[in-house]
């Protein structure tokens, strides 16, 4: 029996509000549940949040900044800031929307705006569900959420870390690695779930197809997010060379 969109727009809401509510009740407490007032040791002030969010890589922790563990309120405002306020979720739906409706996938939905909005949206919610689920998981095994860039030296070896980083993560000492479980069982989980308003209805093969889509998606940004720094010192000095030629 197929869930009306109502009603998986209304488990999404009770998921989010369910974690956030977990979260805010966090707030005050570190990951063992002491209060962080109660000695500096536990919550120093001046501890990084280490929440950036790269609208074209997603989540990431500086290669020159440790590895902290997050506790269940900064992994709550790292889902917000994934899913809702920062613009890669945005740009990856208009992309997967835009590349079905170029093969007219599902077909029922026809072409133009409408279409394509219906397939944008579609995008946008298996996505949205898939950060809810992964981050209750990664919540739950206390996992690592963040790509974190490699310490290594060489082309090789830091595209090697950043291919197999999407398939493992750490666990909560932030040393030993272990599968990428929450993730991909997220991404199996929302695109199952996201066969309940598609015209065709197949769940398993929606469910496989989400989780080719973040190997294929999670290698390339993962690979993108390593080399971010030297492509972006690459582009700012041929701007520098444009503006100001040497003689």
């Amino acid at each position: 029996m197929q869930i009306s969109r109502r009603y998986c727009s209304w488990a999404l809401y009770l998921l989010i509000a369910l974690f956030a509510r977990n979260a805010q009740s966090q707030q005050q407490f570190g990951n063992d549940g002491i209060p962080d007032n109660a000695t500096p040791i536990v919550e120093p002030v001046s501890k990084p949040e280490q929440l950036n969010v790269n609208w074209l890589y997603g989540a990431y922790v500086p290669k020159e900044a440790p590895l902290l563990p997050l506790n269940a309120y900064r992994r709550y405002r790292l889902f917000m800031r994934q899913t809702f306020t920062t613009p890669g979720i945005y740009i990856k739906s208009d992309f997967l929307g835009l590349l079905d409706q170029a093969r007219g996938q599902p077909y029922q939905w026809g072409g133009g705006m409408e279409g394509y909005g219906r397939r944008v949206g579609s995008e946008y919610a298996r996505t949205a569900i898939q950060n809810v689920f992964s981050t209750a998981g990664n919540f739950a095994l206390r996992y690592e959420p963040r790509y974190d860039r490699c310490h290594c030296i060489g082309i090789r070896a830091r595209t090697k870390h950043a291919l197999i980083r999407n398939f493992v993560t750490y666990n909560r000492s932030e040393t030993e690695l272990r599968p990428q479980f929450a993730l991909y069982g997220a991404a199996l989980g929302a695109g199952m779930l996201s066969s309940t308003w598609q015209p065709r209805g197949r769940m398993w093969h929606e469910g496989y197809e989400g989780a080719l889509t973040q190997a294929a998606f999670g290698m390339l940004s993962n690979w993108v997010g390593e080399f971010a720094p030297e492509i972006r010192e690459q582009l700012e000095q041929r701007r520098s060379h444009a503006r100001h030629p040497s003689p």
